[in-house]
Order: structure tokens, then C-alpha cells, then sequence
């Protein structure tokens, strides 16, 4: 059995379209047919099986807490851990001096991977085998109430804070990629549009340029006088947080 077939069995699944598996283990360093869409896809699937699953298993927890719990199960760390104990750092397909770089122990490009794999499965196998996968990764871990204790990453507090004042979450972009391809530095920007506040992070993969985006979206934040939370209900025709004037002259009252 070949490394490749091997990967296939410790996945629980042998891919009817081979080509997917070899594309999520492929590094935009080594060419054009890289496996970020794939990790796009993979990052959402993760996503919608972990908060499944906490759901179910933590049954009492209110939205926070299960929030809270998720990003630790997702962070960088604990993907990059899973991925090395399913071989993924001997399977990655890099450029010569992403390799000679160490690139196949970045957690980073580990993590990445491990999500377009998830992405693969997803497309090949549908969401019945992709949730099966990671359940299966995700087994040695016991879910209890005590996981909300954990500390709370960036993104998972700028969330509960815009949440506890009636805010939408904040919308995360991708401005710039800058550096050779095994040395990129990521920059994202996180806009919360209900206050028209953009702040900027970066770091050496999306994910962390995430996060630091979150971290100086907090301090502006922290920083600033609080706003005031609309009030449920009585939606405002001028803006989510403007305040509608009467115009000069208008009348006091409208009705008869």
C-alpha cells in the first residue's frame, strides 16, 4: 500500500476523485492548483460539525459559552496537532524552498491542509463522511461544560462583546498577501458595519491575521465610549445606530 493509499484508509474514506486529496495536500507554493478554495470549504464544514456536535453533547450551555468552546476546538494549535498525528507533514506537496524552509512543519500550512482535506472529503464523499471524519479526529477529546473555562481567543471576544450589545458580528477580508509563497505575510481587515469601525492585523497566515484584525478591533473598541444598543423591535429607518431627526418645520405630531 502506497503513502497515499494509506492517508485514504487512516481518513475513512478512498476518494472516488483521487485528483481532490492531492490537491488539498498541495501548497499554493508548489503551483497554481493549491488547495485554498479547498480550505475555504473545509474551514465551513469544520465549523458546522464542531458547533453540531456541541449542541448535542453540551445540551444546557447557552450560544456563548458553545462559541467558546468551538474556537478552542478549531484553533490553529489544536488542527495543526491533528494533522501531524494523521501523517499530513510527509504527504504536502511544497516548493523546494518551502521545504527546505520547514514548511512541512508549519503549523500554519499543517492547518490549512488538514481543513482542505476536510474540504475534499466533503466534495467527494458528501457531509455524511466529512462528519464522520471529524468526529473521528475530534474522538480523543471529551466534551464537557468545563471546556468554556478555556481562554478566549480574539475573534470569540470581539464577537461576545458586539453580541452583548444587539451588534451583528464583523465582516473579515483578505487585503493583502505579501512575500515569496513560503514566507507570506497575511493582512485582513475587520469591519464592523453597524459602527463603521475597520481596524487591520497581520500575520503569517489568514488565521492569525484574523485574529490580530479582532485584537485592534477590541482596543478601539475598549477604548471608545460604549454605544448604545438599539432597542429590539423599534428598528431605526435612519441607520442601525443613527437617530432620526424631525426636519426644520415639521410638524410635532402626525396624527389628527
Amino acid at each position: 500500500m502506497n503513502s497515499f493509499e494509506a492517508l485514504q484508509t487512516r481518513l475513512g474514506h478512498h476518494f472516488t476523485q483521487p485528483a481532490l486529496l492531492q490537491r488539498a495536500l498541495t501548497h499554493r507554493s508548489f503551483g497554481a492548483d493549491h488547495n485554498e478554495r479547498l480550505e475555504y470549504l473545509g474551514d465551513a464544514v469544520l465549523d458546522l460539525v464542531v458547533a453540531h456536535w456541541l449542541y448535542e453533547a453540551l445540551a444546557r450551555q447557552p450560544e456563548g459559552d458553545l462559541s467558546r468552546v468551538r474556537a478552542n476546538l478549531v484553533k490553529q494549535d489544536t488542527l495543526h496537532r491533528l494533522a501531524v498525528e494523521l501523517g499530513l507533514p510527509d504527504m504536502l506537496r511544497l516548493s523546494s524552498g518551502e521545504r527546505r524552509a520547514g514548511g512541512q512543519q508549519r503549523p500554519s500550512i499543517l492547518a490549512d491542509a488538514l481543513e482542505a482535506v476536510i474540504g475534499a472529503v466533503y466534495l467527494d464523499g458528501g457531509y455524511a463522511t466529512a462528519n464522520a471524519l471529524v468526529r473521528s479526529l475530534f474522538s480523543g477529546l471529551e466534551i464537557t461544560p468545563q471546556m468554556q473555562a478555556a481562554a478566549k481567543d480574539a475573534k470569540t471576544a470581539l464577537q461576545e462583546w458586539l453580541q452583548a450589545r444587539h451588534l451583528p458580528v464583523p465582516d473579515y477580508a483578505v487585503i493583502r498577501i505579501a512575500g515569496a509563497a513560503h514566507q507570506q505575510t497575511f493582512e485582513v481587515s475587520c469591519h464592523v458595519q453597524a459602527l463603521a469601525l475597520t481596524a487591520h492585523g497581520q500575520g503569517g497566515s489568514r488565521r492569525m491575521a484574523e485574529q490580530a484584525a479582532a485584537a485592534a478591533m477590541l482596543e478601539k473598541l475598549q477604548a471608545s465610549p460604549p454605544p448604545k444598543s438599539p432597542k429590539p423591535g423599534k428598528p431605526s429607518a435612519c441607520g442601525f445606530l443613527s437617530s432620526c431627526k424631525r426636519p426644520p418645520g415639521g410638524p410635532e405630531n402626525t396624527h389628527d
